[in-house]
């Protein structure tokens, strides 16, 4: 087994952030619209849609923060990578201007809300730098710059780039931003939750069914609506024509003590491996950032060396200490590289869907939150025919990255250990394993103090094994990259039901 990277396995804005207490739905509610997820786009679009004199109901299935957003990298920009050199390849300059018009308003409606909420959360303006090392990025990074430019974004061509190690130049964004993920959300669902409008948490949803009202059920409660967004990044109820647009994507983050020269901007790279930077200053400390290791969900690989390739780049080319947290997170890659916003599909009336934000949800998110905010309010709005989620998909053509467009398939799945005298029924403390008891698989996790917990080994989703990330301390599906806690509940979809507990397992004597 790899050994274990350094830091803690949590997420820096969760760990350093208050927990948040709102109630379960524990009865029948009736308001004009329900929001599924308590991330940056279904808080946002409650947030827009309460201020327009609507009364909204958001349900989270866990804590406000805790999801996709909740291990975001903090920063706030409309400068995606080489996003616009695609966009406009792929569907004209037209669709490229429109996706950097969203994402810059984005940027603009996130500082007016800190600023007329009071959200404390460390927001500040920075520039965002796509930056290149060989001379090859370099071009890329010119043409990118320039074409941005044209758009009408604030971009230009730097050599001069304030990074610690030496570069070739970059993509400037001036006037961009960062922020603590999970204090911003908190302040969001402040805002919302009040004067007939509501946030709350621990209330997975159960089932949803359109009509007039839409109706959201939940353990212990239902929500009448008359639309509902749902907003769980992989999306609840969507009968799996979503999974089929979208590409599961995981990436990786190490939250190093910065060292002596603070960083000034946020960063990422052309070249590959590629590396996301920015620094942060929470409650008097500073963190350096580094991001990256990114993969399609089913191709999970060696996950503890990719923290420790982060915490060496972090330490050799940024100075910093060694890993104090480290997470990993998914998105949906859009195989056409285009946000989803709109009908859940064709035939839906009342419910909406807000998916595929490509790895930059803080502006994707928010732009998307807007557009819906707009239609449920019958108001017009720029961007929503080229974010429209019912859009005709591209015909088996290359998703982003060379990825192809489709579903991946089922994979191969690891056999589980045989119940025998011989077979480690409960594993070592810090360990998981898959066993097979009276036919059926099981997972059994038993934590540092040796106390085992087990669950279905199979994957609600679609019925393959899961396996055990000792580096994240969750169980994976291999399959199509649903994230299970030890305990079996979601982290992570597609999958939307939690694992069912098992009995333990008896110790061998």
């Amino acid at each position: 087994m790899s050994e274990k990277p350094q830091g803690q396995s949590l997420s820096l804005w969760i760990a350093t952030a208050e927990g948040t207490d709102y109630a379960s739905l524990g009865t029948d509610i009736d308001v004009d619209t329900a929001v599924i997820g308590g991330g940056v786009a279904g808080l946002t679009a409650a947030l827009a849609l309460k201020r327009a004199g609507q009364s909204v109901a958001v349900i989270e299935a866990a804590r406000v923060g805790t999801g996709v957003t909740g291990h975001t990298t903090g920063k706030v920009t409309s400068l995606h990578r080489l996003v616009y050199t695609e966009l406009a390849g792929r569907h004209g300059p037209d669709a490229a201007r429109s996706y950097g018009q969203a994402n810059q308003a984005a940027v603009e409606h996130i500082a007016r809300v800190v600023s007329a909420e009071g959200i404390d959360c460390g927001f500040r303006r920075v520039p965002n730098f796509t930056y290149a090392e060989t001379d090859e990025a370099l071009s890329l990074v010119r043409n990118e710059a320039a074409l941005a430019a044209r758009l009408g974004l604030p971009s230009i061509f730097t050599a001069d780039v304030p990074l610690p190690f030496a570069v070739k130049g970059a993509v400037r964004f001036d006037n961009q931003a960062q922020l603590h993920a999970v204090r911003y959300l908190q302040g969001l669902a402040r805002a919302v939750d009040g004067a007939g409008s509501f946030v709350f948490e621990d209330s997975l949803a159960l089932a949803l069914r359109d009509g007039s009202p839409v109706v959201v059920e939940t353990e212990r409660g239902s929500i009448r609506a008359r639309d509902v967004i749902v907003a769980t990044n992989v999306p609840f109820g969507d009968q799996g024509s979503f999974a089929a647009r979208n590409i599961l994507h995981r990436s990786y983050l190490v939250a190093s003590r910065a060292g002596s020269a603070p960083l000034e901007g946020t960063y990422i790279s052309v070249d590959e491996p590629m590396r996301s930077i920015l620094a942060v200053d929470i409650d008097g400390i500073g963190y350096v950032l580094a991001g990256g290791e990114g993969h399609r969900a089913e191709d999970s690989g060696d996950t503890a060396e990719r923290y420790r390739r982060l915490a060496a780049f972090s330490r050799d080319r940024l100075g910093s200490g060694e890993p104090v947290f480290r997470w990993s997170t998914q998105d949906g890659i859009p195989v056409d590289g285009l946000p989803y916003v709109g009908p859940m599909s064709p035939a839906s009336a009342h419910v909406h869907v807000i998916t595929g934000l490509r790895k930059w949800g803080l502006t994707n998110g928010t732009a998307a939150a807007l557009i819906l905010a707009d239609t449920l309010c019958g108001r017009p709005n720029p961007w929503a025919r080229v974010f429209d989620s019912n859009r005709k998909p591209p015909a088996g053509g290359p998703g982003p990255a060379g990825q192809s467009g489709t579903t991946p398939p089922l994979i191969q799945e690891a056999a589980p250990r045989p119940e025998g005298k011989d077979a480690p029924i409960v594993p070592a403390p810090g360990e998981g394993v898959v066993i097979e008891k009276d036919g059926e698989k099981i997972a059994v996790y038993a934590d540092p103090a040796g106390k085992s917990r087990s669950v279905s080994a199979i994957c609600t989703h679609l019925g393959c094994t899961v396996e055990f990330n000792a580096a994240d301390v969750t169980w994976d599906c291999p399959c199509h990259g649903s994230r299970f806690a030890t305990d079996g509940s979601v982290i992570q979809g597609p999958a939307s039901t939690n694992l069912a507990s098992r009995p333990a397992p008896p110790k061998r004597s």
